[in-house]
C-alpha cells in the first residue's frame, strides 16, 4: 500500500533526529518520496444525478441517471490515485453513490450507503465525495445506494497499475467494460415502493443488459445492441461487472474461451474457462483472446436462479463481438452464433467456476484470530400485523417477507447516518449487541421450524478492535427458500478460505480450509444452502456495513454492520467528517 506524505516525513524526521543516520540518506528519501507523490494524481469529476428520457423494450421512461448518461461514465484512475467526485442531485429522490469495492482507508465519509456514513443528498443538495485508492488495481464499480436507484445509477470504476508497473499477465491489446444490468419496464422505485406496502416479492424485471442495451432477442432492442470489437490476433481485457439488482447471472461468449484474471480488484491465477457466473457487486476480469475466424459472435448473459419456486426474469441478454476483419456488411447480415449457456439452476457449474478461484501466489491469510463469528441468514415472513390490512400482508400465506441476519432484519436509521453517531457520540441511534452467533441453534438448511421464520427488526452493530483478526462463517438457511446470496462487506477485502454445502461444521470442514492461496474479494457468492468462510484483519475504523447485494434483500432487512474502533493516533482514526456532509 501507498505510504502517505505524512508517514514519510515522520521516517524523515527520525533519521534526522538519529545522528548516526547520514544526511545524504535522509535527502535521497525525500527525493524518493516527492517522486513517488508527483506520480499519483488527482481526478475531479462532475456528477449530475438526473432524470433522463431512456428508451428501452419499445417505451421511454424518465429513467434517474449520471449526467444522461446509462450506464453512467467510467471513471479511471492509478492504483495510488485520488479521486474527488462532486455529485449534484437534480432528481426528485435522495441519493448517494457507493464506490463499490474502494477501501475507503479512514475515509468512511466517502462510503456512500444511505444513513450508514452519509445522509443523502437532499433534491437541489450537493456533496463531494474525496478519497485515495490504496493497494487496488483491477475492476470496480460505483452506484446509486438509495433505494433501488441503482437500477440506472450505475457505471465502471476501472484501476490500471501505478506509472511503471505492469499487469501481472502481457498488456491486451484492448480493454472493454461489460456491465451487466437488469431493465424494469417501470420505475424501480415505483417497484419497490409497491412491494413494501403489500409486503410481497418485488415484480421481476423485463429484461436484462449488456452496457445498458438489451439486445436482438428482445422488442426494439436490435438497432442499439452493444458491440465489441476485437481483430485477428488480438486479446481483449473484458471487464465484466455484474450490476443487476436482484439476479446472479452466467456469463459467456459464443465458440470463445475466457482467461480469468481477476475478480473484485484483486489478481487471481490464471485459469481457463467457456463461462463464468456473477452474483450482483462482483466483477471479474477475463482475457479474450480473436482466435477464431473472423465474424460475429453473440455474447450473452442469463440468470442462475438457485431459489427454488421462485418467479425469475428468464430472458437472455446479448451483445456482439465483432471481427474488425469481418466482410461488414456481406458477413453480417447473418445472424451471430449463440453460445450455449449454462442450465437456469445449474449450480455444479458455479461451484467448480468458484472452486477455481485462487490468489496469484501464497498470501498472508489471517491466523491467530481473535473474533471467530457465525452468521446465518436469509429469508423470513413476519405475520400479519392486527392493524394491516389484507392488502398489505400479500406474502405466502398471508405474511410479509422479510430477512435477517442473526435473527436480526437491520432497520436503518432515518435521522442520523450510523458513523455520524458514532464520531459525535449521539445516543440511542444504535446498539452494539449484534450476536457473534445465532441466538438458537437450528439445522439451518433443513427443514425449519416456522417458529423461527420472525426475526427481531432492530439497528444492532458488531464492535471490533482496531486490528482485531476475524473470521467469519457465512451460514445460508434453507427458510422460505434456500438461495445464492452475495454478501458484499463494506470497506475491506476479505479472503474466502472455504465454501461448501450444508450446515458448516467446525471440526469437518477445517480440512477445507485454504490457508496458502486463497481469493481475495469484497463479495461473496454464498452457495445455496450452503457455507463460506471469510477472514480479515479490522485495520479500517469506522461504521462498515455487511449486507446481501440481492437488493430485494437489504430492502427487507439482510444486513449487519460492524463498527470498528479507531486505533492509537491519528493514522488509526476516522478522518473528522468533511464540511459539507448532508445533514439530515
Amino acid at each position: 500500500m501507498q505510504a502517505s506524505l505524512r508517514d514519510k516525513m515522520e521516517v524523515i524526521n527520525s533519521i534526522f533526529a538519529n545522528r548516526h543516520c547520514s544526511f545524504f540518506l535522509a535527502v535521497l528519501l525525500l527525493l524518493a518520496s516527492t517522486m513517488s507523490l508527483a506520480i499519483a494524481e488527482i481526478h475531479h469529476h462532475d456528477f449530475v444525478v438526473q432524470a433522463t428520457k431512456v428508451k428501452r423494450l419499445c417505451k421511454t421512461h424518465n429513467s434517474i441517471t449520471v449526467n444522461g448518461m446509462f450506464p453512467g461514465p467510467t471513471l479511471e484512475a492509478k492504483n495510488g490515485d485520488t479521486l474527488v467526485v462532486k455529485v449534484v442531485n437534480k432528481a426528485r429522490y435522495n441519493v448517494t453513490i457507493h464506490w463499490h469495492g474502494i477501501r475507503q482507508m479512514r475515509t468512511g465519509w466517502a462510503d456512500g450507503p444511505e444513513f450508514v456514513t452519509q445522509c443523502p443528498i437532499r433534491p437541489g443538495g450537493s456533496y463531494t465525495y474525496r478519497f485515495t485508492i490504496e493497494g487496488q488495481e483491477g475492476t470496480l464499480w460505483w452506484h446509486a445506494h438509495s433505494s433501488w436507484l441503482r437500477a440506472t445509477v450505475y457505471g465502471a470504476l476501472i484501476i490500471h497499475p501505478r506509472e511503471g508497473s505492469s499487469y501481472p499477465f502481457a498488456k491486451p491489446k484492448r480493454e472493454t467494460p461489460i456491465l451487466l444490468g437488469e431493465w424494469w419496464d417501470a420505475n424501480p422505485i415505483d417497484v419497490v415502493r409497491q412491494s413494501t406496502r403489500t409486503g410481497a416479492a418485488p415484480n421481476i424485471s423485463d429484461a436484462y443488459t449488456i452496457n445498458g442495451q438489451p439486445g436482438d432477442l428482445y422488442n426494439c432492442s436490435s438497432e442499439d445492441t452493444a458491440i465489441v470489437p476485437i481483430d485477428s490476433g488480438e486479446s481483449n481485457l473484458l471487464r465484466v461487472i455484474n450490476a443487476a439488482l436482484n439476479q446472479p447471472l452466467f456469463f459467456t461468449v459464443a465458440n470463445h474461451k475466457f482467461t480469468v484474471v481477476g475478480a473484485d480488484a484483486s489478481y487471481l491465477k490464471p485459469f481457463t474457462t467457456s463461462v463464468i457466473m456473477l452474483g450482483p457487486g462482483q466483477t471479474t476480469d477475463v482475457l479474450i483472446s480473436g482466435d477464431q475466424l473472423p465474424g460475429r459472435y453473440y455474447m450473452a448473459a442469463r440468470a442462475y436462479q438457485s431459489a427454488q419456486n421462485a418467479p425469475f426474469d428468464n430472458t437472455t441478454t446479448t451483445a456482439i463481438l465483432e471481427y474488425k476483419s469481418a466482410l461488414c456488411p456481406a458477413q453480417c447480415t447473418t445472424k451471430p452464433s449463440m453460445p450455449q449457456l449454462p442450465a437456469y439452476n445449474d449450480t455444479a457449474t458455479v461451484t467448480a467456476f468458484s472452486g477455481s478461484l485462487r490468489s496469484p501466489r501464497k498470501v498472508e491469510v489471517p491466523t491467530d484470530i481473535d473474533e471467530n463469528l457465525f452468521f446465518a441468514f436469509g429469508l423470513g415472513l413476519n405475520n400479519c400485523p392486527k392493524n394491516f390490512r389484507a392488502r398489505r400482508c400479500q406474502g405466502p400465506n398471508g405474511t410479509r417477507f422479510t430477512a435477517s441476519m442473526n435473527n436480526v432484519s437491520f432497520v436503518f436509521p432515518s435521522d442520523v447516518a450510523l458513523l455520524q453517531a458514532y464520531h459525535h457520540k449521539i445516543p440511542g441511534i444504535y446498539t452494539t449487541d449484534f450476536p457473534a452467533s445465532p441466538p438458537v441453534k437450528f439445522d439451518y438448511t433443513g427443514n425449519v421450524s416456522r417458529s423461527l421464520y420472525q426475526p427481531v427488526p432492530g439497528t444492532k452493530l458488531y464492535r471490533l478492535s482496531y486490528g482485531s483478526r476475524v473470521q467469519v462463517v457465512l451460514q445460508g438457511t434453507s427458510i422460505v427458500t434456500p438461495e445464492n446470496h452475495p454478501i458484499h462487506l463494506h470497506g475491506y477485502d476479505f479472503y474466502i478460505i472455504a465454501e461448501g454445502f450444508g450446515n458448516f461444521n467446525p471440526e469437518t470442514h477445517k480440512s477445507k480450509f485454504n490457508l496458502d492461496d486463497p481469493p481475495m474479494r469484497n463479495t461473496v457468492a454464498v452457495p445455496a444452502n450452503g457455507w463460506a468462510v471469510i477472514r480479515f484483519v479490522a485495520d479500517n475504523p469506522g461504521v462498515w456495513l455487511m449486507h446481501c447485494h440481492l437488493d430485494v434483500h437489504i430492502t427487507w432487512g439482510l444486513a449487519m454492520a460492524f463498527l470498528v474502533d479507531n486505533g492509537i493516533g491519528e493514522l488509526q482514526s476516522v478522518e473528522p467528517p468533511p464540511a459539507d456532509l448532508p445533514i439530515c
